[in-house]
């Protein structure tokens, strides 16, 4: 009985973690937990939204911006959700998604959208991503460039054309260059934005953004710190509330005095039965007292219970007379026997 008890508690404090880890509900947008540290990653207190109506905006307020120094324009961009202004005639993108764009920047009147909204952030590693895609179109490779790279690749074969040593060469008839322009529009590579985010564990630090570099005009590569990139404890895993806790730790608190008192008891005390029970003195007394009490408050209800009518009652009359005359008849033997003796 013991061994069961022990095994029971064993197997109850082993089967918790599991029992939370099956009870956890799907992560909220733009949240993650990291699978190498486990932690808990939240980014939707950094996201800016629009000003309420009747307010005038701050200097707080709006998506965020980074400076682009060398490369002729400033980006802004935002986190889990749209950028707060209000976009016209994004280049490349249809109107519908003109709303959903996270990153841009601009030259002179056009704006070129580097990114649509993402509320799913990844890990490289230990590097907390945030990857927007599907903006205005990269630029194409001009053709001078590629006549700059066409004589590394075909020197050779050029050269026997233009010598003309190859007379089977010059007799076949040469093909047209295929136009690839098709193909390049079905193929077209849209611009993507990457933004690694780093921990900032000083306490009076704030989010910024600060912009890296530009991969042929298509890829823009961005580093955030901020407070809310150092991650945490993910709430939403502890299923149960402090009350709850406290419950869990004394209801383990009472077992392991059971178990460890029972175990002392039969081992050390050579007791059986229920005196293997931990102080079983106490518990005996305070279920007496207990059934002592419900027997006093039984009772006593029941004076206040109606009594029954009838032939009953009639007949309780004729018992109560006759015990009043058995008494009767009592006292007087024993008044007849005292003076008997005294005589």
């Amino acid at each position: 009985m013991m061994k069961s008890l022990l095994y029971s508690l064993l197997l109850l404090l082993a089967s918790a973690p599991y029992a939370t880890a099956a009870s956890e509900k799907p992560l909220k947008p733009c949240t993650i937990v990291s699978p190498t540290t486990e932690r808990f990653f939240d980014l939707n207190p950094i996201r800016r939204l629009p000003a309420e109506e009747g307010k005038k905006k701050g200097d707080s307020e709006g998506s965020w911006h980074a400076r682009g120094y060398d490369y002729g324009a400033n980006f802004t961009l935002n986190f889990c959700g749209p950028v707060v202004e209000e976009l016209h005639d994004v280049q490349d993108l249809d109107k519908a998604l003109w709303k959903n764009v996270s990153a841009f920047y601009e030259v002179g009147k056009k704006v070129y959208a580097i990114g649509l909204e993402n509320t799913t952030p990844m890990f490289r590693g230990r590097k907390l991503i945030v990857n927007y895609t599907g903006g205005s179109l990269c630029p194409s490779s001009s053709s001078k460039s590629k006549r700059q790279l066409e004589p590394i690749s075909l020197s050779n074969s050029a050269r026997e054309i233009i010598d003309g040593d190859d007379d089977d060469d010059n007799d076949k008839p040469r093909k047209k260059p295929s136009s690839d322009k098709g193909k390049e529009d079905k193929n077209a590579r849209r611009k993507t934005t990457v933004v690694s985010l780093l921990c900032d564990s000083d306490p009076l630090a704030k989010t910024s953004i600060s912009f890296v570099a530009a991969v042929d005009e298509c890829t823009y590569f961005f580093e955030g710190r901020s407070p809310y990139a150092c991650g945490g404890v993910h709430q939403a895993t502890q299923a149960l509330g402090p009350g709850g806790v406290f419950s869990v730790i004394i209801a383990i608190a009472v077992l392991v005095y059971f178990a460890g008192g029972c175990v002392y008891q039969r081992t050390v005390m050579h007791q059986r039965g229920w005196r293997q029970l931990p102080n079983y003195a106490m518990w005996a007394g305070i279920y007496r007292f207990i059934a002592d009490m419900f027997i006093i408050l039984t009772s006593s209800c029941a004076r206040f219970m109606p009594s029954r009518r009838g032939y009953s009652r009639v007949s309780l009359g004729h018992d109560n007379g006759r015990r009043g005359r058995r008494n009767e008849d009592e006292n007087r033997l024993i008044d007849n026997l005292d003076e008997e003796w005294d005589d």
